[in-house]
């Protein structure tokens, strides 16, 4: 695993990251695994600056911006292309800035003496051997949120920084501060357009360098990169095909690599082995990450597709994934409530028409759906979840088919035993009562909370192209400057029901970047078959992990009954709470992997290490 740390105190410490390499110019603080060409630092008397990752800024760049950090505007560190951590140091303040996204979290912990930080929350932990933090584990899988908590971490003691947070550290301590807005101002579609184009092209062009490019080629979002990598030079652009899932994304990737010059197509065949929940008999197979992480349940697929790309490529590379276009590229219908809530009835009803034409279902069911949550705010919300958690556990029905809300309760919530479920109701009332600068709009926080969610899951990936491959792994569409030029085109034009993805439309029609018939099409492939089929063919192992005797039953947070119950729906083909079961294995493996760990994270050293 790459991650980072740093030390700020007074009276010194007395251990380093096992196998850490110092940060140049910055006094205690490291790296772990990173190589040395993704570690950069520049300083000038009391003011010092480093990017870990994949930073588009050169060396002249970062030395010019020692002014801003002399004068402490963090957030113009954060403006320049790709996805990295920031580390600033103006006089005695320290500050540590993570992405938008959290590819690049930040962790912190403090004592008498001073601060631990870092992007690994696992190694803060490790420290004193702080245990889980049970109610926050119990929102993670109630929710699926990652800011609903705040600073609250998976582990004990060991806090977390927001999204659009930093960490700021001083003579006074540690506290952290937020950089980025919480909605963005309002720019046109048809305006913010070039805008997108530009952020996205400048993504892909600053990790293109003298090693091998791969890229996805499937649905709209991948294609657009591999259409985008291709206008810089070989391009092996790989599409898994499985006969399962029975969409045209192979069609879609043959018509164009047949039309794009430098796309050299491979498909990738599916196979029995290739479905959800495959290789969860032997748990040392699988990477170990910081945090619960998908990539478990989807891991034979993500290994098929990665390891083609290993076979074609002469050295590692770098393969670029569309993760996350769906997050900043369009919108969920949930919009509508924030419609309502501002009084637009006549664009209100149009837009439930669209929805209700494309779920065959009526535009006042449409509308019914999102008029609870146009009646309250976040913290409302939460309160009303919170008494909703003190009730007895719901029947399972669709997401789909409640009413939308600012933060969902999962199916998850309701497989926990019922002295969790208060506890998680007391934490999220507490968090409800100290929650500040609440967003106006629910699609501004839950397109925030589905960056995070999507981020976080494509670190895990990420993590197992290096360990299998040492192959980069990257994600355009969350960096920064993606997120913030997409984000700032309000939901309702995103998700407008009329085209699919107008934001990516308008960015490249007429660029002659993207063949026109990929800008027309309107279907989307999906994995279910494969989800469904791992549920079938793996559910003895899934009981077996998800049984009395499993960790999660022993915090409390499953009971036998309820998920027993979703599994056997499953195994049977029958509609089931999909997204709760991924969640619960994840977080399941998640807690073995963690006991049976060898992971040394720290050294300890002779003597107290001083730091300035």
């Amino acid at each position: 695993m790459r991650w980072s740390a740093g030390w700020y105190g007074g009276t010194g410490h007395d251990r380093l990251p096992a196998g850490g390499r110092a940060v140049p110019g910055l006094e205690s603080a490291w790296t772990c695994g990173w190589p040395a060409a993704r570690v950069r630092a520049v300083g000038q008397g009391p003011a010092a600056l480093a990017v870990i990752g994949e930073c588009g800024a050169d060396d002249h760049q970062l030395q010019d911006a020692l002014p801003v950090v002399r004068a402490k505007g963090w957030r113009a560190l954060t403006r320049w292309p790709g996805t990295y951590l920031t580390i600033a140091r103006s006089g005695e303040a320290l500050t540590v800035i993570g992405d938008l996204s959290g590819q690049h979290p930040v962790y912190y912990r403090t004592d008498a003496d001073g601060t631990w930080w870092s992007t690994a929350a696992s190694a803060l932990a490790a420290l004193d051997g702080a245990p889980i933090d049970v109610s926050a584990l119990a929102a993670h899988l109630a929710f699926g949120q990652p800011d609903v908590l705040a600073t609250r971490g998976l582990f004990r003691d060991v806090k977390r920084v927001p999204g659009g947070h930093l960490l700021l550290i001083g003579l006074d301590g540690a506290m952290v501060e937020r950089y980025e807005p919480v909605a963005y101002p309002s720019v046109e579609l048809r305006q913010q357009a070039p805008v997108v184009r530009a952020a996205l092209a400048e993504a892909v062009a600053m990790r293109i360098d003298d090693r091998p490019v791969s890229t996805d080629l499937a649905g709209l979002d991948s294609t657009t990169l591999a259409c985008l990598a291709a206008r810089r030079g070989p391009v092996a652009a790989v599409t898994f095909a499985d006969e399962r899932l029975r969409d045209d994304d192979l069609a879609f990737a043959v018509r164009t690599a047949a039309t794009v010059p430098n796309l050299g197509h491979h498909t990738v065949p599916g196979a029995t082995s290739t479905v959800y929940y495959a290789g969860l008999d032997d748990l040392g197979h699988l990477p170990v990450t910081d945090a619960p992480n998908a990539y478990v349940v989807t891991a034979s697929v993500k290994r098929a597709v990665l390891g083609t790309v290993a076979e074609l490529a002469s050295a590692p590379g770098v393969h670029f994934t569309g993760a996350a276009g769906d997050a900043v590229l369009s919108a969920p219908s949930s919009y509508l409530a924030d419609l309502l809530r501002e009084g637009q009835w006549r664009l209100s009803w149009q837009h439930a028409l669209g929805h209700a034409r494309l779920r065959h279902s009526s535009p006042f069911a449409v509308l019914a759906r999102a008029r609870p949550a146009s009646r309250t705010g976040l913290v409302g919300a939460w309160r009303q979840t919170a008494a909703e958690l003190r009730r007895p556990a719901r029947d399972w029905l669709p997401q789909a088919r409640r009413p939308v809300a600012w933060t969902p309760l999962l199916a998850s919530a309701d497989w926990m035993h019922p002295d969790v479920r208060t506890r998680l109701a007391d934490t999220l009332d507490q968090a409800a009562g100290e929650l500040i600068e609440a967003p106006a709009r629910l699609a501004d926080w839950s397109g925030r909370q589905d960056l995070a969610r999507v981020g976080t899951n494509t670190a895990g990936w990420r993590t197992l192209a290096l360990t299998d491959h040492g192959i980069d792994l990257a994600a355009p569409f969350l960096d920064n400057e993606v997120i913030r030029a997409c984000l700032a085109v309000p939901a309702d034009q995103r998700g407008a029901p009329g085209r699919y993805k107008p934001l990516l439309d308008a960015a490249f029609a007429g660029s002659g970047e993207l063949p026109d018939f990929i800008l027309a099409r309107t279907t989307k492939g999906g994995f279910n078959a494969l989800s469904y089929a791992g549920l079938r063919d793996h559910a003895l192992r899934l009981k077996e992990l998800l049984g009395p005797s499993s960790r999660l039953a022993a915090l409390g947070l499953v009971t036998d009954g309820p998920v027993a119950a979703a599994l056997t729906r499953a195994a049977a083909g029958q509609p089931t709470a999909q997204g709760a079961l991924h969640l619960v294995v994840a977080a399941e493996v998640w807690l073995r992997q963690l006991a049976a760990a060898a992971t040394t994270w720290w050294e300890e050293v002779s003597g107290r290490v001083v730091a300035a």
